[in-house]
């Protein structure tokens, strides 16, 4: 059923789409694709199912998680920005890469390699409605999508921070002459960015039960593609472009198979490009982010 299917892959495409508004934050203001960001994902994902396999119940548990990824995303922080800033660009971007390779190994180290299964949040908890079914999960993610990036918005849009962190976006030269504390700026950033991938991975767990060490390398594909879709450095054009990367992914291996779905995704990829190298929103809006 049609209906059914965007109903899946608007759930599919709201974890893109909050991997997507943590890179867009990165890149919109600090011009840098951190690519630890599928690494705090999995962190997010393989945190909860540890805290859960350790006996710790669902509330303490996804708020560990969201800790332990903040920490993580600190710590990339620390290593990757503000040690290595005056460096040149490419190498605050490897050593993201590194974080990235890092958190996977150490997830191996402790967990093993294997799938983990994630215990059910909601027993019985679906909704049927005109012959669609609708899980609880499924609606917590695209609320908590729409929520979070109303709040950023809103953070960017009418804050001292929000105004500091675009006036870093526009020149961090100007923000240092300004008086703005560019660490303590910047460290924000990395936490929301934290924040919304670990709860990208949270809500990815708890939707599909699944988790293993790996599982952020493709959701971080689907995440860049979804912010080059919506446009670079548009927030609400990176949800847009993880629901579009989400729907077509889930209708590709509905009508298709699995085995087209990255074709199916990076062909919408490649046809956008074409057709509008900007993204689909980046030329319509005139204030950076897309505020």
């Amino acid at each position: 059923m049609i209906g059914q299917q965007i109903i899946n892959g608007v759930t599919l495409g709201s974890v893109y789409a909050m991997v997507a508004v943590a890179l867009t934050l990165s890149i919109g203001v600090l011009n840098f694709l951190n690519f630890s960001i599928p690494g705090l994902f999995m962190i997010g994902g393989m945190a909860l199912w540890a805290l859960l396999d350790a006996g710790i119940p669902w509330p303490l548990a996804v708020v560990g998680a969201l800790v332990i990824a903040v920490a993580a995303s600190l710590m990339v922080e620390r290593f990757t920005w503000r040690w290595l800033r005056g460096a040149p660009h490419f190498v605050p971007l490897v050593s993201s890469m590194a974080f990235l390779l890092l958190f996977e190994h150490i997830a191996i180290a402790y967990w093993g390699s294997d799938m983990r299964v994630v215990p059910e949040a909601f027993s019985g908890g679906d909704w049927r409605i005109a012959g669609l079914v609708i899980g609880i999960p499924q609606l917590m993610g695209l609320l908590c999508s729409i929520a979070l990036v109303a709040g950023l918005s809103w953070l960017l849009a009418s804050t001292r921070t929000g105004r500091a962190l675009r006036t870093i976006a526009e020149d961090p030269d100007t923000a240092l002459l300004l008086g703005v504390d560019i660490n303590r700026v910047v460290s924000v950033v990395f936490i929301v960015a934290g924040l919304f991938t670990a709860l990208a991975g949270i809500l990815f767990a708890i939707n599909y039960r699944q988790v293993h060490p790996f599982m952020g390398e493709a959701v971080g594909l689907k995440g860049i593609s979804a912010m080059i879709i919506g446009g670079m450095g548009n927030i609400w054009g990176s949800i847009v472009g993880g629901l579009i990367i989400g729907t077509t992914e889930v209708f590709a291996i509905s009508y298709f198979g699995a085995d087209f779905v990255d074709l199916a995704v990076f062909g919408l990829l490649l046809a956008i490009l074409i057709l509008r190298p900007t993204g689909l929103f980046r030329g319509m809006q005139p204030v950076r982010f897309g505020i």
